[in-house]
């Protein structure tokens, strides 16, 4: 269930119809940010840019967070195929301390009408800041499952793969059901994937357990209870014969 953010935080966030600033901020809109022309010209380079600068301003201040996204994916050994935007995971009760960080980092903070994340821009692109994953609150047991990676240079907590993956999964409905999306990233990260807990969490849901049943067609992974899957038992040593009855000579 999704669960409402800190009030204190987000004060009149409901019936909000467009993207408004945090406390602080003046202006309906982001200003435009000076230096756009000295951003590469290549989208995916921005978008780490931009992932490495918050990365880095959120770990300065030492806020418990994590990478999500296309650029986690990318940092676990993905292709830098990254999509519109960086996503980071929060606890819903730092969304205020972390909005006020990334102002004082010069950064302009929006509450959007979703009631489950913060946006933010950063060198001209969007940063999602995103408190309830996978229909749930972030919490502290997540974060602390995250690996610490290089992203480009930048060491930074990064979702592991099986929470990444859960998260796309339990995304999906019959609005959203895109498995041409979350395919490739199941195909690459398979091998770092704890796929026994994703069945246990989601496969009993409709779409996820249409995605598995692709998976296994497609031998990404092994089909659910194959024991080729786990490792086989030694087989048991087979009982000696039983000797022969003695033959009794016919008598003449």
């Amino acid at each position: 269930m999704r669960q409402p953010a800190d009030d204190h935080a987000f004060a009149q966030r409901a019936g909000v119809s467009e993207l408004r600033p945090t406390t602080g901020d003046p202006g309906l809109v982001p200003p435009s940010e000076p230096g756009h022309e000295d951003l590469p010209v290549d989208r995916n380079q921005a978008i780490l840019q931009a992932a490495k600068q918050v990365g880095s301003t959120l770990k300065k201040a030492e806020h418990p967070f994590a990478l999500a996204g296309s650029v986690a994916v990318y940092a676990h050994g993905g292709t830098q195929n990254l999509q519109h935007d960086v996503d980071f995971c929060i606890r819903p009760d730092d969304a205020g301390a972390v909005a006020a960080t990334l102002r004082a980092a010069g950064l302009v903070v929006y509450t959007p009408p979703e009631d489950w994340l913060l946006k933010a821009t950063c060198l001209g692109q969007q940063v999602d800041l995103i408190f309830e994953l996978a229909h749930e609150p972030v919490t502290t047991e997540l974060l602390d499952r995250a690996q610490d990676l290089s992203v480009d240079s930048v060491l930074m907590p990064v979702l592991s793969p099986t929470d990444l993956l859960r998260g796309l999964l339990t995304a999906f409905s019959e609005h959203h059901c895109d498995f041409g999306a979350v395919l490739p990233i199941a195909r690459t990260l398979r091998e770092k994937i704890d796929w026994a807990a994703l069945r246990r969490d989601c496969g009993d849901a409709p779409m996820p357990a249409a995605f598995f049943f692709i998976l296994e067609r497609l031998e990404i992974i092994p089909p659910s209870g194959n024991p080729a899957a786990a490792p086989s038992a030694p087989a048991a040593p087979a009982a000696p014969a039983a000797p022969a009855a003695p033959i009794e000579e016919e008598r003449s």
